[in-house]
């Protein structure tokens, strides 16, 4: 899995680290059990500091997303394991800004809808092309 990183963007670098990482275990580019690369190396490979990486590494670890294993290093959890019953609950507090954002931006509920299934059927399929999403950007 290749990671890129976008240092003009406003989301910081770890939470872009983070979510590449989610998105990589969603759509079964990394598979549990797979070790990621150490923090040194993952911070030399993409041109970042260190203490970077570890922040984004210690969010996965403490979501589940990841365990440090004492010999492999971080490793992907088993997916069985990142099951969470109050996840909802969280999603929900998440995703009402972006909900209320869409409304005030002129998305329609269909079109917010069929954008998300869209990405949830990409994901799912194991592939992702953003351009794909939205033919209007």
């Amino acid at each position: 899995m290749i990671i890129k990183i976008d240092l003009a963007s406003e989301i910081a670098i770890y939470i872009q680290l983070k979510n590449q990482i989610i998105e990589g275990i969603a759509t079964g580019q990394l598979r549990p059990d797979e070790q990621l690369p150490s923090v040194r190396q993952l911070a030399s490979d993409i041109g970042i500091n260190m203490h970077t990486v570890n922040k984004g590494y210690g969010q996965l670890k403490s979501e589940g997303y990841t365990l440090i294993h004492k010999r492999k290093g971080v490793i992907i959890n088993n997916l069985e394991d990142m099951k969470d019953p109050s996840y909802s609950e969280k999603l929900e507090i998440n995703i009402k800004p972006l909900i209320a954002e869409s409304i005030c931006k002129g998305l329609t509920e269909s079109d917010y809808l069929n954008l998300c299934k869209g990405i949830f059927k990409q994901l799912k399929k194991g592939e992702i092309n953003k351009s794909e999403l939205n033919p209007n950007r």
